[in-house]
């Protein structure tokens, strides 16, 4: 790729909206704070996640809490999966 097509495909990413792209295929979709649509990048994932992570705990929001707590979040089951650092199975007779 040249340094033109480079540029344009940096500039796409940061600035999808500009370039008719669909709003459904952005990945910040009705931010809670401004309740814009944007498209984050880079590290800006990771601190819009934990700022959310961290809203919904200060408001004791069920997701928060199991989040909090490293619980499944989604309504999976929990009694066989996801058992980290136990056990699993019957000890047998010696």
């Amino acid at each position: 790729m040249t340094e033109d097509e480079i540029k344009t495909v940096c500039d796409i990413i940061a600035r999808p909206t500009e370039y008719n792209v669909p709003k459904w295929f952005l990945n910040r979709q009705k931010d809670p704070k401004a309740g814009n649509w944007t498209q984050l990048i880079s590290n800006n994932i990771d601190v819009a996640m934990r700022e959310d992570l961290e809203r919904r705990r200060k408001s004791k929001n069920h997701r928060g809490l199991r989040h909090y707590w490293g619980v499944k979040v989604r309504g999976q089951r929990t009694k066989s999966t996801g058992r980290t650092g136990k056990t699993l199975g019957v000890a047998r007779k010696k």
